[in-house]
């Protein structure tokens, strides 16, 4: 069987958490940052480490099976690629920004000049929403380009707003695009390729164990249906007696999020013993 051929970004804020996930899915990753290609035979994967603003393009194109970049990179890029999975790291914000009074929403933009980084990203916004403005393409700092005239508004990624606000600027409008890592695949492929399935299944388990503990406790019988009502676990807890007659084991995933409140509320109930354990993949 032919080896399943993917992208990985090979370096910025992609790079490492892709490459963690990876490994927590069983898959080999490079040890020194030099290596290009990666061969993964035991699970007959080939990884190769690109520029991120050049994963779509490969895959997009056919070269490789499937990659890792950001949901930003994919649409700024133009490749017929699809989206499969978001992978809950790598989040940013695209908004407008400009002087205060310059516009209130992207309807305004019509006829102005918008600096960004990612024209691609831009040029479809305004497309969609039928407006017609002149996008200019800068590599970085585009805070500088209303000030020194090259534009009217600028877009970027926005995080707190303290370097938009140091230079006079101020977002509008709702954000232009909400971008995480995903993982993508040429346009048209068979959606129910066996390597690709197994691939995202292993990816999928990571995210599942990353949002779930697993939690046992002990319980009187009498009262198991007011602690499963509180751990109802993804189809259903498991039950099993215990040695002292009366009491039964209960073993359930819940989100990690409110695990804490869950214990102390089935300790009001009668639960003891309470436990948590931390997940580390899963099949669903």
């Amino acid at each position: 069987m032919t080896a399943l051929r993917i992208a990985i970004p090979n370096k910025g804020s992609l790079s490492d958490p892709a490459s963690a996930m990876l490994a927590e899915a069983g898959y080999r990753q490079r040890t020194h940052m030099k290596e290009l290609v990666v061969a993964d035979r035991a699970n007959n994967v080939e990884f190769f480490f690109l520029r991120p603003k050049d994963i779509a393009i490969y895959v997009g194109s056919g070269r490789l099976d499937a990659g890792i970049t950001g949901r930003d990179l994919l649409v700024d890029s133009g490749a017929e690629a699809d989206e499969l999975l978001s992978l809950g790291f790598g989040h940013s914000t695209f908004r407008f920004a400009a002087r205060p009074g310059t516009a209130s929403s992207v309807a305004d933009l019509g006829g102005k000049t918008v600096a960004t980084a990612y024209q691609g990203v831009v040029t479809r916004h305004l497309a969609e929403h039928g407006v017609s403005a002149s996008v200019v393409r800068l590599d970085g700092a585009v805070e500088t380009a209303i000030q020194l005239g090259v534009a009217d508004v600028i877009a970027d990624v926005v995080e707190t707003g303290a370097t938009l606000a140091s230079a006079g600027l101020a977002t509008f409008g709702e954000p232009i695009l909400q971008s995480e890592a995903v993982v993508i695949r040429g346009a048209g492929r068979d959606p129910e390729q066996p390597q690709i399935e197994q691939f995202l299944r292993r990816l999928q388990g990571v995210l599942v164990a990353r949002e779930y503990v697993m939690m046992d406790y002990d319980i009187r019988i009498a009262d198991v249906g007011k602690a499963i009502a509180l751990t109802p676990g993804l189809e259903s807890p498991t039950v099993s007696p215990l040695h002292t007659e009366g009491w039964v084991a209960v073993r359930a995933m819940v989100p990690t999020a409110g695990a804490q409140q869950v214990m102390d509320e089935l300790w009001e109930v009668g639960a003891r013993a309470i436990l948590t354990t931390q997940i580390h993949s899963c099949r669903l």
